[in-house]
């Protein structure tokens, strides 16, 4: 049985070495500004950023109009409201009304039953 070589300095130099000249071609690999793919690239890249903002822009209007359409809802119900409630009062006050006329009336009759009475008594 062979027994197990460990790697000495100079491997470990040679294998570091050969990492950094793969490493290297690999980044002289890559396309420069100015080739026709890259350009492409970047011009689709703008192109998804424009239409981005404009569906931002879009949400954004639409968020606005969502809310003054809430706004005028919300000031619809107040008026409804404050309507209804003026209606509210001028029934009770109408109500008081009839109800004190009634009770005037009512006295009146009694009085004139008191009034009857006491001539018939005399």
């Amino acid at each position: 049985m062979s027994g197990f070589k460990e790697k000495g300095f100079n491997d470990r130099l040679g294998a570091a070495a050969e990492a950094r000249k793969a490493q290297l071609e690999k980044f002289r690999a890559r396309p420069g500004p100015d080739d026709p793919a890259v350009a492409e690239r970047e011009a689709a890249r703008r192109e998804a950023g424009i239409a981005r903002e404009a569906r931002a822009a879009e949400r954004k209007a639409a968020k606005e109009r969502a809310a003054v359409e809430e706004a005028e809802r919300q000031a619809a119900e107040r008026a409804e409201k404050a309507l209804r409630d003026e209606n509210m009062l001028q029934e009770a006050a109408d109500s008081e009304a009839r109800d004190a006329a009634a009770l005037a009336e009512q006295k009146a009759a009694r009085d004139a039953r008191y009034a009857a009475r006491k001539a018939r008594k005399r």
